[in-house]
């Protein structure tokens, strides 16, 4: 299995990632009442002047990018939600197991796409557009805007509300250069289901996780 990604896909996809990283802390709490333009805004802030100062972070560790995601990323991003339709139909099929470990080298995927741009980040910043969604709406789109050297780069996002436990807004796809990130790996991911099957797509990401062709 082949992942295509441009460099400057590279370099709007780290962004994107940083963007949806939260810094805990105690304002943690506040973010179930916070509207989801508001989120991505302060979020954006905060991560963008952390990619500045992190030098470990900013060098592409992938380990250390991880362990950062897991802590900061995941509570603001519905990540099964985000899997499951980037696996396409066969989500359905996969026992829990099988769930757990696409959710798992899904994210090491993503992660070892996007880390060697994250050094290309300097002195970017974002804009986010105005929100279009009334009040009562579950799920919205985030329109933002990178801003740094050269053109500026789309970057939207899906949120979606999720109530109880946990309840505030969580991202589930975003958009680089008008490209949905789900959908472009569904595409991918659907070639090697349809080839191998659903153990056959998890090997194929074990492999290219582990730096093997695939």
């Amino acid at each position: 299995m082949t992942i295509r990604v441009e460099r400057r896909q590279l370099l709007a996809g780290a962004a994107a990632l940083g963007a949806a990283a939260w810094l805990g802390g105690p304002r943690a709490a506040h973010a179930a009442d916070e509207a989801p333009d508001a989120l991505i805004r302060r979020l954006s802030d905060e991560v963008l002047e952390l990619l500045k100062k992190d030098q470990t972070l900013r060098s592409g560790d992938v380990d250390y990018i991880i362990a950062l995601a897991d802590r900061t990323i995941m509570p603001h991003v519905n990540f099964r939600r985000m899997t499951a339709g980037a696996v396409g139909p066969a989500w359905r099929r996969a026992t829990p197991e099988q769930q757990a470990r696409l959710e798992q080298e899904f994210k090491q995927l993503l992660v070892r796409t996007y880390a060697g741009a994250l050094s290309q980040v300097t002195d970017q910043s974002i804009v986010v557009r105005p929100l279009r969604a009334a009040p009562e709406d579950k799920d919205v789109l985030v329109r933002t805007e990178i801003r740094g050297r050269g053109e500026p780069v789309q970057l939207d996002y899906r949120l979606e509300k999720t109530p109880g436990q946990g309840a505030g807004w969580k991202i589930y796809n975003f958009n680089v250069l008008g490209v949905w990130l789900v959908d472009t790996y569904r595409t991918q991911f659907a070639q090697e289901v349809n080839a191998r099957g659903i153990e056959g797509l998890i090997e194929a990401l074990s492999r290219r996780n582990r730096g093997g062709q695939g």
